[in-house]
C-alpha cells in the first residue's frame, strides 16, 4: 500500500514561474504530471492527440490553481505538426522551460517476434523515437538560446527488462533511451538537462476504478507494491526543478526496485 501522502511541498519546488509542455497530457499519467507541475508553479501547455474534452477539463483545473494553461493539438510523430504546436505555445504562453515527453502509442496484444505485426514496431517507433526527435528539434533551439531548460521523457522499466512478448514496446523505448542519452551530451553545454523517468506498471485512475489482477507482478517488486501515478509525477517534478540542476543523462527507474541498473 502506498504511503498516505506522496505529495511534494509543491509551492517551494520552483524558484520562479516556469512554462511547461506536457505531451500526451490527457493520458493516465500525463494528466497527473500536468496537475503536479501546476502545483509546483508552472504554467502548462496541455498537448492532446484526440481527447479535446479532457484537455479542456485539465486546462480548467490548472487555471483553478492560479496558473495559466492552454491546450494544443498535434501529431507528435509529424515534425510539421509539432513545430506548429510550438509556435502556438510561444505566442500564447512564451518560451517553455520544461518539456515532458509523455505521449505514447500502444500496440496490443503483445505477441512473440514471429507473430507481432510489423505495423506494431512502426507505430511504437514513431511515438517513442520520432516523437523525441521532433520535440527536441522544435523546442530545444529556444532553450539553447537562453542556455537553460529541462527535457524529460517517460520511458519504462520494460526497456531494461525486455520481457517475452514485448519486443515492439521494449525496442521502441530502448530507441528512445538512445536518443535521450545522446541528446543529454549534446544539450549539456547549454545548461539543458535531459533525463528519463522509467515507471513500472503504475496505479492510475483506470486501475483505481477497476480491480486489476496484479498479484504476480507485485511478487517481483522488492517494495511489495505498485507505484502510483503521483509518485511518478513527483520524480518528473524533481527533475524539472532547480533541485536537479546538475543531473543529466539519467534513466531513473521509479518501480520499487524491480530493476536496478548497474554501472
Amino acid at each position: 500500500r502506498p504511503p498516505r501522502s506522496t505529495l511534494f511541498p509543491y509551492t517551494t519546488l520552483f524558484r520562479s514561474d516556469k512554462i511547461a509542455v506536457v505531451t500526451g497530457a490527457t493520458g493516465q499519467l500525463g494528466r497527473v504530471i500536468v496537475r503536479t507541475l501546476a502545483r509546483a508553479g508552472a504554467d502548462i501547455a496541455i498537448h492532446y492527440g484526440t481527447n479535446e474534452k479532457l484537455a479542456k477539463d485539465l486546462m480548467d483545473q490548472v487555471r483553478s490553481m492560479g496558473r495559466n494553461a492552454i491546450i494544443v493539438q498535434a501529431d507528435v510523430t509529424n515534425l510539421v505538426s509539432v513545430i506548429e504546436m510550438k509556435e502556438k505555445i510561444h505566442q500564447k504562453l512564451g518560451s517553455p522551460d520544461i518539456i515532458v515527453s509523455s505521449a505514447v502509442g500502444y500496440s496490443k496484444p503483445w505477441l512473440t517476434i514471429l507473430e507481432q505485426p510489423i505495423e506494431s514496431y512502426t507505430t511504437l517507433f514513431k511515438t517513442c523515437v520520432l516523437q523525441s526527435v521532433n520535440i527536441a528539434k522544435a523546442f530545444l533551439p529556444a532553450m539553447v538560446k537562453k542556455k537553460s531548460g529541462r527535457f524529460i521523457g517517460i520511458n519504462t522499466e520494460g526497456a531494461a527488462e525486455t520481457s517475452a512478448g514485448a519486443s515492439a514496446y521494449s525496442s521502441a523505448k530502448r530507441g528512445m533511451n538512445g536518443i535521450f542519452r545522446v541528446l543529454a551530451q549534446e544539450a549539456a553545454p547549454y545548461n539543458i538537462t535531459v533525463n528519463e523517468v522509467a515507471p513500472g506498471w503504475t496505479i492510475s485512475d483506470a486501475s483505481r476504478e477497476e480491480k486489476e489482477d496484479d498479484a504476480c507482478y507485485i511478487k517481483k517488486i522488492p517494495m511489495g507494491r505498485r507505484g502510483t501515478d503521483t509518485e511518478i509525477a513527483n520524480a518528473v517534478a524533481f527533475l524539472a526543478s532547480d533541485l536537479a540542476s546538475y543531473i543529466t543523462g539519467v534513466y531513473l527507474p521509479v518501480c520499487g526496485g524491480t530493476i536496478v541498473p548497474g554501472i
